[in-house]
C-alpha cells in the first residue's frame, strides 16, 4: 500500500489529515506543545518544515489517531488485525488433493514475509561517514522541560546476534550525546541488550544500524513484542501486514542489511568494553519523567539518506498520546495468540491510561469456579505481559472501554474472595516499584460467580459524600469512592484510607481509590492513570475492614522515602511559557 513515508503523506495530505507548519518552530518543546494538543483531541499530523537551525523537516503524528494507525497498517479497523492472524491460525488442510488446494487462497496472506534484498536504495542517495556525519543537523526533539537532551523517539534500532546471526529490530530512545554519538536505552529484558551482553561476554563490538522512517509498517513493527522465533523478525511481520516484502539493501559501514525506503539509517557500533555513560532524564510514556542511569552508547560511523528527506519523531508522556495506538494494535495482532495458550479469552484491553503496562482488562467464557484467578494469573506469564500490575477479569462486560470494565467488575467483587496480591516482574520504567523492575502484582476477580465460590455480590450502591479535612476533592461510582489529598506525612494515605470507611456516610465501598491532587477524580481516565502509575500492589494496595466489609484501597499517592520509595520522579509538563509561545499558531492548525 505504501512503500515509503512520502506516499503515506501523500495519502494522510489527501485526507485532510496532515497539515504543513510552514512557520518557524522550534525543536526544543514547542513541537511537543502542537503535538500534545493534536494527540489529545484527535487531530491531525503535523509536517514542520521550517524546524529552527536544522537541516530537514520533520513529522509528527504518523498515528495520532486509532483510524490512522489502522490505515498505516493496511486494514480499515485495528480489529482486523486479530481477523488476519486467526486466518492464519486456521491453516488445517484437510486430506488429499482437494484440501491442499483449499489452502491456496489462504497461503496468500504469506505473500510478503520474507524480506527481498536489493543492490540500490533511496535510502543511500546521500551517504556521509565519519567526520561528515552530524546529527546535530537533525530535527531531534528535546520533547519536555526536564530531559536531558534530545532524543530520537521512533528509530528502528537493528541488531544482530553475535552467536547465531538471528536480526532485532526494536525500538529504544536514544539521547543525542554528540555530533556522532547517542545513548542506546537498552532494558535488561530487551532483545537488544541480549545480543550486547553477548558481544560483551565474546569480547566484540556489537554493529547497529538504526532506521528512522519508510513505510509507517516498519515503525509499528519495531515496536511489537514478538517471541524470539529463529528465522523469524521484525520485518517479516512487516512483510506480513503489509502484503508486499521489505526491501533491505547492503549498510555502507557495518555488516547489517537496513531498509532501502527508510529515510535515513544511522550505522555504527556500540563497544562493551567501553564504560556506559549517563542517559536521561526523559519523560517517558509512563507520564513522569524516568531518572538518570547509565546505559551504552553508540557510536555512529555513517548517516546515510534519501534526498529530501522527513525527519519522524513522536512524544510520549501523560496519556493519551500517540503510543496509545500503537499498543492497541499490538493488543489485537496477539490476541489469536493469546487465546492459543489461554482459550477463554474472549477480548482483552489495555486502556490507555494504564500505559501498557499498568492495567489490563480481560473478558473470558467462564465455566467453572476459580477460572477468573486462572486467567488473570496466566495472562502475567504471558511474554510482555509479565510487566502487567493489575489485571481485571470480567465475564459479562467487555473490556473496552476500560474504566466502564472496572466498573462491572465491581458488580461481583467481594474484595475479601475475590483479590490475589503476587509479585512478580515489572517494566523498569516503573518509578513506583519498590525494587527497579520487580513490583507486586494485583488480579480482581470481577466474574459473576458460580455456587462453588459463594454468595454472588449484592449491585452496589453508591457511596455517599464522605467528610475529612485531608480529603482535597471526590468522586463515587456504584460501589467505587475516589478521593485526592495533598500528602505530606508517610502513612497519610494508609491512616485516612481507614478513617473514611469507617464513616457511615461512605456506606459500601468495595474499591477506594487515594491519589495526589494533580487530578480530577471525577474524570476515570487522569484518575486511573495516576492511581496505578504510583502503584506497586505489594505495598500500596491492600484490604480494608469497615462497618460494611472489606474494601480493596489502591494507595495512588506519591510515595516518600520513609515509606520504601525510589527517588521520585515528577510529571512531564510544559510550562505556560511554551504553551504561550505557541498559541497564535496553534489557533491557526487547529481552527
Amino acid at each position: 500500500m505504501f512503500r515509503n513515508l512520502g506516499e503515506y503523506l501523500s495519502e494522510l495530505e489527501s485526507r485532510g489529515e496532515l497539515v504543513r507548519v510552514r512557520e518557524p518552530v522550534s525543536a526544543e518543546l514547542e513541537i511537543t506543545a502542537l503535538a500534545d494538543r493534536a494527540f489529545k483531541s484527535g487531530g491531525p499530523a503535523l509536517l514542520f518544515e521550517n524546524v529552527r537551525g536544522k537541516d530537514f523537516p520533520l513529522v509528527i503524528g504518523l498515528f495520532g489517531t486509532p483510524e490512522r494507525t489502522a490505515r498505516a497498517l493496511g486494514v480499515s479497523h485495528l480489529d482486523e488485525l486479530a481477523e488476519r492472524v486467526q486466518r492464519l491460525l486456521e491453516l488445517k488442510p484437510a486430506g488429499g488433493l482437494a484440501g491442499a488446494m483449499g489452502l491456496l487462497p489462504k497461503l496468500g496472506e504469506l505473500k510478503g514475509l520474507f524480506p527481498r534484498k536489493v543492490r540500490r536504495a533511496p535510502v543511500q542517495e546521500v551517504v556521509l561517514t565519519g567526520e561528515n556525519v552530524d546529527l546535530g543537523r537533525l530535527p531531534v526533539q528535546k520533547c519536555w522541560p526536564g530531559d536531558g537532551g534530545p532524543f530520537f523517539t521512533l528509530p528502528q534500532v537493528i541488531t544482530r546476534d553475535p552467536e547465531t546471526g538471528e536480526y532485532n529490530v526494536g525500538m529504544y530512545r536514544m539521547q543525542v550525546f554528540g555530533p556522532r554519538s547517542t545513548g542506546m536505552h537498552w532494558q535488561l529484558y530487551k532483545t537488544g541488550r541480549k545480543h550486547f551482553e553477548k558481544a560483551r561476554r565474546l569480547g566484540r563490538r556489537l554493529e547497529v544500524a538504526v532506521a528512522l522512517g519508510g513505510d509507517p509498517v516498519l515503525t509499528y513493527a519495531a515496536t511489537a513484542p514478538l517471541p524470539e522465533l529463529p528465522g523469524f523478525y521484525e520485518y517479516h511481520l512487516a512483510g506480513f501486514l503489509r502484503g508486499r516484502p521489505v526491501e533491505l539493501v547492503k549498510a555502507k559501514t557495518v555488516d547489517l542489511w537496513v531498509p532501502a525506503e527508510a529515510e535515513f539509517v544511522l550505522e555504527g557500533y556500540v563497544d562493551p568494553a567501553e564504560p556506559f555513560a549517563v542517559e536521561g532524564p526523559f519523560g517517558d510514556h509512563t507520564g513522569f519523567y524516568t531518572l538518570e542511569a547509565d546505559y551504552p552508547v553508540f557510536h555512529v560511523t555513517a548517516l546515510t539518506h534519501r534526498r529530501g528527506a522527513i525527519y519522524p519523531s513522536t512524544v510520549v508522556g501523560p496519556p493519551p498520546m500517540e503510543d496509545a495506538w500503537l499498543i492497541e494494535a499490538t493488543e489485537r495482532l496477539f490476541l489469536p495468540a493469546a487465546r492459543l495458550v489461554i482459550p477463554e479469552i474472549r477480548d482483552y484491553h489495555m486502556p490507555p491510561a494504564g500505559v501498557a503496562h499498568n492495567w489490563v482488562n480481560v473478558e473470558i467464557d467462564k465455566e467453572y469456579a476459580g477460572q477468573g484467578f486462572k486467567v488473570g494469573l496466566g495472562l502475567l506469564g504471558l511474554g510482555q505481559m509479565m510487566s502487567t500490575k493489575v489485571v481485571v477479569v470480567t465475564s459479562d462486560a467487555p473490556p473496552r472501554p476500560g474504566f466502564a470494565a472496572l466498573l462491572a467488575a465491581v458488580r461481583h467483587l467481594r474484595p475479601d474472595r475475590d483479590v490475589v496480591f503476587g509479585k512478580g516482574p515489572t517494566d523498569e520504567l516503573d518509578h513506583a516499584a519498590s525494587q527497579l523492575g520487580f513490583s507486586g502484582k494485583l488480579v480482581i476477580d470481577g466474574t459473576a460467580k458460580l455456587p462453588a465460590e459463594g454468595e454472588p455480590a449484592a449491585a452496589p450502591a453508591r457511596p455517599g459524600e464522605v467528610e475529612h479535612p485531608g480529603v482535597r476533592r471526590q468522586h463515587s461510582w456504584p460501589g467505587v469512592l475516589a478521593v485526592t489529598l495533598q500528602k505530606s506525612e508517610p502513612g497519610e494515605a494508609r491512616r485516612l484510607a481507614r478513617e473514611l470507611l469507617r464513616q457511615e456516610a461512605a456506606g459500601p465501598v468495595r474499591l477506594l481509590m487515594l491519589t495526589d491532587d494533580e487530578v480530577n477524580p471525577a474524570d476515570p481516565d487522569a484518575l486511573m492513570w495516576l492511581t496505578l502509575a504510583n502503584l506497586d500492589p505489594a505495598r500500596d494496595a491492600w484490604l480494608e475492614e469497615g462497618p460494611a466489609g472489606a474494601a480493596l484501597v489502591l494507595d495512588g499517592t506519591h510515595k516518600l522515602p520513609a515509606e520504601g520509595a525510589r527517588p521520585w520522579p515528577g510529571v512531564a509538563r510544559l510550562e505556560a511559557e511554551t504553551l504561550q509561545a505557541v498559541e497564535g499558531l496553534a489557533r491557526r492548525i487547529f481552527s
